[in-house]
């Protein structure tokens, strides 16, 4: 079977959720993942908005999940590490955590949940960007899984 990302909030291709927005309650959404290649040493996971006016945005970094975790609860924490393990970076709003979409009037913008499986941890600090964790991930990738919705004001 193939590596698989889903949530219980939405579908791949529809809307994400008012609440997990930025004209929300601006929280995360669930994701559960399943089929993570053999060799996996833990997960990254990357959201981003290529629509975005300046080029694509990240929305959220999250890196060093346990290669056995399966999900990521609603509204994890604005926090470095998280309780379940692993850690959080930098978005392009300058925070730590998820940021919801918010993007400008018009349409919709597609907003790219990725799921990378690793061969092993990456020697990053928390707080660490979107270029640091795919630099470091460079060579290291066993499998991807994306999970794509929508968002328009």
């Amino acid at each position: 079977m193939a590596f698989e990302l889903t949530s219980t909030a939405f579908q791949e291709g529809e809307s994400v959720p008012r609440q997990y927005t930025g004209d929300g309650r601006d929280i995360s959404p669930p994701l559960q993942w399943q089929n993570a290649p053999a060799g996996t040493r833990s997960l990254a996971l990357i959201g981003e908005d290529p629509d975005a006016p300046r080029g694509t945005f990240t929305h959220w970094v999250v890196f060093n999940l346990a290669a056995e975790s399966r999900e990521m609860s609603e509204g994890v924490p604005a926090a470095t590490t998280l309780p379940e393990g692993g850690a959080q970076g930098t978005n392009d709003f300058g925070k730590v955590g998820y940021g919801g979409p918010a993007p400008p009037p018009g349409k919709p913008h597609h907003y790219f949940f990725k799921l990378y499986a690793l061969d092993r941890p990456l020697d990053l600090q928390p707080g660490a960007n979107k270029a640091q964790v795919l630099a470091a991930m460079k060579g290291h990738v066993l499998g991807e899984a994306q999970l794509m919705g929508t968002y328009a004001r």
